[in-house]
């Protein structure tokens, strides 16, 4: 799972922040999108090699006793928990970085995050260990969950402030680039080791491989964003007011309609960021004929195209604005909700046509989802607000898709996969519109 990405400038449909640097205290943007990028893609394959293994893994190491289908929803369940310790994160890490720093906080939470993945790397299974290897599953992923709520840096929101006026669309979706960079370093990793290993040996060992190329990951990204951190905090530019944590309580009693409408602003992307990576892979897993490399090839495939469309989505921005592009791709995955489950059920071709054009949408879509409102925030509140707006919006859309999704499906049927992005589509155009009332009044 992800660190925060929410980037503190607007649209061009929102007033420039209120502080901005001098030009001798700008950073070089160039500079800065480089650690945004390296630290986000080691985060997000960390979060998809958690989420392929939840699949092609878990069920098998860890839930032998259940049928497969079972198995998968309970490692779904288990995939969830990271997502509600991480605002618990971000909380605590706050309260470390106003005592301790910056560099400190950062320090600790990839220290935890890189522990807790090389954990589950060793984790026994069920064989061995029965239900407590269950218990330990969890408990290392709800480390991960606090971990990602700490990484929190503030590089994307000072690659925002430091970005020309007329690019900050762009800008802003540099560190989205991480999403499919990652998906596909862990998707071709999986595949992989899933084509040239003998099932058996896969489930006792292969599997492990890509957790322990997470923890090197992890280490790499750490020192490059340590490196930045320091060295930006050596020029005073992170000790700005826009980059100082406030307390939780505080932000919510003064700004909490801004945290509100942030979190559900871009609940169409990541309601449909689950979808169409982690969920579709457990459904031809279950159900369908495709072999997995295959299927997995056609991901990879999908996220090439997802990273071209987060790239388009950066000049769209800045042509039309950053709102008004999140909203007409709110309404874009609204349509393409409605032909979810005949794709699903269409055989090969119809199945691949769901990846490729769910992969282009969500590109458009989350290569602008962070900070579409965070503008809103008074500066104090920017760094704080930025980061828990996040939290809540990965909460509220993304824990549960593959959870809700599969089971709703396998009972019900994929109608259900409509009704799941169609409320994240209609929740984002409910809060765009909301924040378009606040700003008039105001």
């Amino acid at each position: 799972m992800p660190s925060h990405t929410l980037d503190p400038a607007g649209s061009a449909a929102f007033p420039p922040p209120v502080s901005t640097p001098t030009a001798h205290e700008r950073a070089s943007p160039g500079d800065i999108a480089v650690g945004v990028v390296i630290g986000r893609t080691s985060e997000y394959f960390d979060f998809f090699v958690y989420g392929i293994a939840s699949v092609l893994v878990f069920p098998a190491v860890f839930f032998p006793h259940l049928s497969r289908l079972d198995g998968t929803l309970y490692a779904f369940a288990i995939f969830a928990l990271a997502f509600v310790t991480r605002p618990i994160g971000t909380v605590l890490s706050m309260a470390v970085q106003r005592r301790w720093g910056r560099a400190t906080k950062l320090t600790l939470a990839l220290f935890l995050l890189g522990t807790c993945t090389a954990g589950i790397a060793f984790l026994p299974g069920h064989a061995s260990l029965g239900s407590a290897a269950v218990v330990l599953l969890a408990v290392l992923r709800l480390g991960q969950g606090l971990a990602l709520g700490g990484s929190w840096d503030g590089l994307p929101s000072l690659l925002a402030l430091n970005a020309p006026e007329s690019r900050r669309g762009w800008y802003a979706m540099l560190g989205q680039l991480g999403a499919p960079v990652g998906f596909i370093l862990a998707s071709s990793l999986f595949a992989y080791l899933y084509g040239s290993l003998s099932q058996a040996d896969f489930l006792s060992w292969g599997w492990r491989y890509p957790f322990f190329v997470a923890f090197a990951i992890n280490v790499v990204a750490l020192f490059a964003r340590l490196q930045l951190v320091s060295a930006h905090e050596q020029d005073g530019l992170l000790d700005r007011q826009e980059f100082e944590p406030v307390s939780t309580a505080e932000l919510l009693g003064s700004q909490g309609h801004n945290v509100f409408i942030g979190a559900f602003a871009a609940l169409a992307s990541y309601a449909l960021f689950h979808i169409v990576t982690v969920f579709p892979l457990s459904w031809i897993h279950l159900y369908a004929q495709q072999s997995i490399t295959g299927f997995l090839g056609i991901q990879i495939a999908g996220a090439f195209l997802c990273a071209g469309a987060i790239v388009a989505s950066g000049w769209l921005a800045d042509r039309y604005g950053r709102r008004s592009t999140l909203g007409s791709l709110a309404v874009l995955i609204g349509v393409f909700s409605g032909f979810a489950p005949t794709l699903l059920n269409g055989g090969e071709l119809g199945q691949d046509l769901f990846i490729l054009i769910g992969f282009v949408l969500l590109g458009l879509s989350y290569g602008q989802a962070s900070g579409t409102v965070t503008a809103n925030f008074a500066p104090r509140f920017r760094y704080t607000g930025a980061a828990l707006t996040s939290d809540l919006a990965w909460l509220f859309g993304a824990a549960f898709a593959p959870l809700v999704a599969l089971g709703l499906s396998a009972h019900f049927g994929l109608g259900f996969v409509s009704l799941y992005l169609l409320s994240g589509a209609a929740c984002t155009l409910g809060a765009l519109r909301l924040n378009r009332s606040l700003e008039s009044r105001g």
